[in-house]
């Protein structure tokens, strides 16, 4: 049979013959598959890249602190319930009661907010906006403070109660060995004070004990974590203004960042150190928020072991 010459029907053995009409369908539909797979399969790809950057929801925001992680547990200090058959004596933790002034909105005076407050939310903060002078006589440690997303509380205002409380003559500067300085958002800090929903605060504060659960503040790291629950209805046993409680909360978890470890009760009828975990008992103190008295002494007591 001479060479290029049809064999049955629609096919050549000549290599330069043109395909059929049935053939020349059947390529086109396989490139239109091949074409359909790579562009499926690089859709695939394209998504699974996207979901390993994309950031979680509920990522918490990373401040800019110089902050380093803590060697340690972070220093929890909660309030919980005295047990039963202790000692009338009033108990305190950091926190605070209702809010009159700084920091909330909707206070009842005396203790309890005007709503229900939030258990949980976002994990994200937003900073104040607010910056100060320099507090105190020794080297300035730069601070701001930020609030959780959905807590109610005024990031602006409750930046202006701590830093109040900060630079009380009864406070830390009341050592010339200490300073401070509120700085607004941006800006380099050496601590953050974070007021956040208690949930997140138990995360932030890595808390597991089931009594402490929705209870805590602490420090960890280089930032103080106050709770929203302390901070806007305080402590059961502290007897006092939700003013003071705060000033109980800032003063003891700032006490730890600068350096201080908890101390015990120094006697009976005696003020108990601010750096005393009140909430675990008085031992015959006196509820006190501050690090020194009206005239300029430091309040101390025995080092806890």
């Amino acid at each position: 049979m001479p060479a290029g010459q049809s064999i049955g029907r629609g096919r050549s053995t000549g290599r330069g013959s043109p395909l059929g009409p049935r053939a020349r369908r059947r390529a086109e539909r396989r490139k239109r598959l091949r074409r359909t797979f790579l562009g499926s399969a690089a859709l695939v790809a394209a998504l699974a890249t996207a979901y390993a950057v994309v950031p979680l929801d509920d990522a918490e925001s990373v401040s800019d602190s110089v902050a380093a992680p803590p060697a340690a547990p972070p220093d929890r200090d909660a309030a919980v319930p005295s047990p039963s058959g202790s000692s009338g004596s009033p108990q305190a933790g950091p926190s605070s009661a209702p809010p009159a002034k700084p920091g909330v909105t909707d206070a009842k005076p005396g203790g309890g907010s005007g709503s229900a407050v939030p258990q949980s939310g976002p994990g994200v903060f937003a900073a104040s906006s607010r910056s100060g002078q320099a507090q105190g006589k020794g080297t300035v440690r730069k601070w701001r403070i930020e609030v959780e997303e959905g807590s109610g509380v005024d990031a602006d205002t409750a930046a202006h109660a701590v830093e109040k409380i900060l630079g009380d003559p009864r406070g830390w500067i009341k050592d010339p060995a200490y300073g401070f300085q509120l700085v607004g958002a941006g800006q380099p800090v050496d601590f953050t004070v974070k007021i956040a929903t208690p949930t997140t605060t138990d995360r932030l504060c890595e808390v597991v004990t089931p009594e402490l659960i929705g209870e805590t503040n602490c420090r960890a790291g280089h930032t103080v974590v106050v709770n929203l629950k302390r901070w806007l209805e305080g402590s059961p046993q502290f007897k006092g203004a939700v003013e003071e409680y705060r000033a109980l909360i800032v003063n003891h978890e700032v006490g730890h960042e600068i350096g201080h470890d908890h101390e015990t009760c120094p006697g009976p009828g005696k003020p108990a150190p601010a750096m005393m975990q009140q909430i675990k008992g008085l031992l015959g103190c006196e509820a006190n928020a501050w690090p020194f008295d009206g005239n300029g002494t430091y309040l101390s007591g025995p080092p806890v072991p």
